[in-house]
């Protein structure tokens, strides 16, 4: 009888231990043993499940491409978008889940709207990015909600003209960069990134796209690029301006390439 009790324990453990991590699997608020919040964890490989994003700050331009998802047949491209304007010098783009942004977006459009109507001044790129970042927060730590499964890259200029470029994720962190991405594989365009990037970059534009071109497989047809320069509105580049700087990409490493396979005479 005493082996018989034992033997129904040790198959009780491994069962006991699955229910154990479902209760911190499924409680937004409550933290594992080992300090985790499953639910945010959860969100953020929504993240890495979405399209890619980059963002890339140049000396007076800030440029952020987006891998666009394939448009049925007979769907409007126009009403499929991944970049917003915020306000008069406020863009933003995300990856992750579509709905969740959509209505991060608005919140923070009624915020710039808000902030204009009190102070009489534009918000600041770093405020707004707080703003959402602290929305994020504060789904993380409440019950009966779940956390926003996106990551935004918000970028615009400050009052002295200065590029700005934040990042948040869905535990609410926010934090400032030169060059990220987000998204799928983001992993592998911000190492890119880091090898090609250099203050005051000649080219954002160029530097975007070909780390795009490091995940996208078919080319500029899914590629959209906005531009955001100094004292002018923002840009989105049509699909010929797009192929065109791809095809000045593929030329150019092409002789590269063949540069690097020619034999050096002696």
């Amino acid at each position: 009888r005493t082996a018989r009790r034992g033997y129904y324990q040790r198959q009780a453990r491994p069962l006991d231990a699955a229910m154990s991590s479902g209760r911190y699997d499924r409680a937004i608020t409550v933290f594992s043993p080992d300090g985790h919040l499953f639910q945010v964890e959860y969100a953020m490989e929504a993240v890495q499940k979405g399209t890619t994003a980059v963002g890339v700050r140049g000396k007076d331009q800030i440029v952020i491409g987006v891998e666009k998802k394939s448009t049925a047949k007979l769907q409007d491209p126009r009403t499929i978008r991944k970049i917003h304007q915020l306000d008069e010098s406020i863009c933003l783009s995300f990856a992750g889940l579509t709905a969740d942004a959509r209505v991060l977006i608005n919140r923070a459009r009624v915020e710039c709207q808000s902030y204009r109507l009190t102070l009489e001044d534009a918000p600041s790129v770093e405020y707004i990015a707080r703003f959402v970042a602290g929305i994020q927060q504060r789904y993380t730590q409440r019950p009966g909600v779940r956390p926003f499964g996106i990551s935004l890259l918000i970028c615009g200029f400050d009052a002295a003209g200065q590029p700005q470029l934040y990042q948040t994720d869905p535990s609410g962190t926010y934090s400032a960069w030169k060059a990220t991405a987000t998204g799928k594989q983001a992993k592998n365009v911000r190492e890119f990134l880091e090898k090609k990037y250099d203050d005051g970059v000649a080219d954002p534009v160029k530097l975007t796209i070909t780390a795009l071109l490091e995940v996208v497989e078919s080319g500029s047809k899914n590629i959209e690029v906005a531009v955001m320069t100094r004292g002018e509105t923002l840009r989105i580049l049509s699909e010929a301006e797009v192929a065109e700087h791809v095809a000045q990409i593929e030329a150019d490493k092409a002789a590269e390439e063949e540069r690097a396979g020619r034999p050096q005479a002696s």
